[in-house]
């Protein structure tokens, strides 16, 4: 049927054009703390510790080879937001470019994977709320059925509000990065020693080199490094309520990936210069760790502070996202009517309060099994990434061949290097995918349950597409030009 495929003519059927609703209430200043809030979190501020003492200082190039890509995928995305600014973001543009099927997966895949993320953000902040002795007593569901409906309430305020919020949160974060390159950064120029022991190049020399475990380690942890980018896709979803997007998203995209850049693969070179690439743990973040060896009194408290602000600041992008995402979809019948409504504030309050009744499972799981909440919920949401990001560089691959073809106009902020970029990129996200089969056991019954994610968005395809594919045809009969207007 014509309507699903959307390749024979430049006319994006079934697209869903920008929604006049929406409050333009994000500034230029809270899209670019948002983009960069979005992919600065825990797989920095917690993760990296653990990645440190297994592959060692390369963990440095690694950051920089995936940050690569991701700078691909972020300007893929920004050339589909400047063609057609849109709060449905690369739901919007998989139905333009490869109709109705493709947005229906695509559509479902991302938010329940930011309802997995939400149970990941309410976890943490309850396990981060025991590390002061006043909380312990608190049960740890109760800490995470709190931060879950401050900040629902929150999103269903206003988008002002969800903006302001996000900029603050992605400030501490920053800012807290900045005094550690800061202090890093003297105290290597000054040559003063950490723990007992010089820093500087002879940290590398004296205890293995850049490779101190081999390379394997270092192939192991790309997978992990991916998912710690994951949120730059964020961006897009923030176009429909942003004032003059086609100025505004090309300078945000590129200070965005400009500034991630600098803060994971320079704050990855300042820890492997001042302690021992074995110095760092799993379960402890790496900027405690160099604080505490230095003798920085509090430490522990201002740095569990800044991981306590990641987390809610990723609960909070995650309720925005799937909320505008939702109602995207329900306007084209693929998601129920409900997720559709606006309250007078122009909020998608269905798609926020949907995503919050889904995150309430965390809270049984924070209940029930507290020890595991944490990593039930954050292995389930790796296949949803990479699907994610693949999408938004098919889409542009698309763009490209019809601009190619002469039937859309190809924006001046562009992929550059497309296609080669564009299959480059994809190839890398399928060697991730690969990598995630052999990482046994989490990877491997990671990628096993698909055996079940498949079948049933096969299932709820057939169950909505009477109703997708009628809409749809709406949609094609009330944009075809009437007979008056033809020449």
């Amino acid at each position: 049927m014509a309507v699903e495929t959307g390749t024979d003519t430049a006319r994006p059927r079934g697209s869903d054009s920008e929604e006049p609703e929406y409050q333009k209430g994000l500034s230029h200043r809270q899209i670019q703390m948002i983009g960069i809030g979005g992919a600065i979190g825990t797989g920095l501020f917690l993760g990296a510790g653990g990645r440190l003492a297994s592959a060692g200082p390369a963990l440095a190039i690694v950051y920089a080879l995936c940050g690569v890509f991701a700078f691909f995928i972020l300007r893929a995305l920004g050339e589909l937001v400047v063609h057609r600014p849109n709060s449905g973001s690369f739901v919007s543009y998989a139905r333009e470019f490869f109709g109705e099927k493709a947005a229906f997966v695509s559509g479902w895949v991302y938010s329940i994977s930011w309802a997995l993320t939400a149970i990941v953000d309410i976890t943490a902040v309850a396990t981060y709320f025991h590390f002061w002795p006043a909380l312990t007593s608190v049960p740890q569901w109760l800490l995470a059925l709190t931060a879950l409906l401050v900040v629902t309430c929150a999103n269903l305020v206003s988008v002002r509000l969800f903006g302001e919020l996000e900029f603050w949160f992605a400030l501490v974060k920053v800012v807290a990065i900045a005094i550690f390159l800061v202090v890093g950064g003297v105290i290597l120029a000054a040559g003063f020693p950490a723990d007992g022991q010089s820093t500087g190049v002879s940290v590398l020399t004296e205890h293995g080199g850049i490779l101190p475990n081999g390379i394997l380690p270092v192939v192991i942890v790309v997978q992990g490094i991916v998912f710690a980018y994951a949120g730059i896709d964020l961006i897009g979803v923030t176009a429909g309520e942003t004032k003059n997007p086609a100025k505004v998203m090309p300078r945000a995209v590129n200070a965005v990936i400009l500034r991630i850049a600098v803060f994971y693969v320079g704050s990855t070179v300042l820890l492997a210069l001042l302690l021992p690439y074995d110095s760092y743990q799993a379960n402890e973040s790496p900027f405690v760790t160099v604080f505490t060896k230095l003798g920085v009194p509090g430490a522990g408290g201002a740095m569990n502070l800044v991981v306590l602000t990641a987390a809610l600041s990723s609960l909070n992008a995650g309720l925005y996202s799937t909320g505008r995402i939702y109602r995207s979809m329900a306007r084209t019948g693929t998601a129920p009517r409900f997720m559709g409504r606006l309250s007078r504030q122009g909020v998608p309050y269905g798609g926020v309060l949907f995503t919050a009744v889904l995150a309430l499972l965390g809270v049984g799981l924070n209940a029930i099994v507290p020890e595991q909440a944490f990593e039930i919920a954050i292995n389930a949401t790796a296949l949803a990434i990479l699907c994610t990001w693949a999408t938004i560089v098919l889409c542009q691959l698309r763009l490209y061949r019809w601009s190619q073809q002469g039937k859309v106009a190809r924006p001046a902020f562009r992929l550059f290097g497309a296609p080669w970029t564009s299959y480059l990129t994809l190839l890398f996200l399928f060697g991730v995918l690969v990598l995630m089969v052999f990482d046994y056991p989490v990877g491997t019954y990671t990628i096993g349950t698909l055996i079940f994610i498949v079948p049933a968005l096969v299932l709820g395809w057939y169950c909505v597409r009477g109703r997708v594919l009628a809409l749809a045809e709406d949609r094609a009969r009330s944009s075809a030009p009437r007979p008056s207007e033809l020449p």
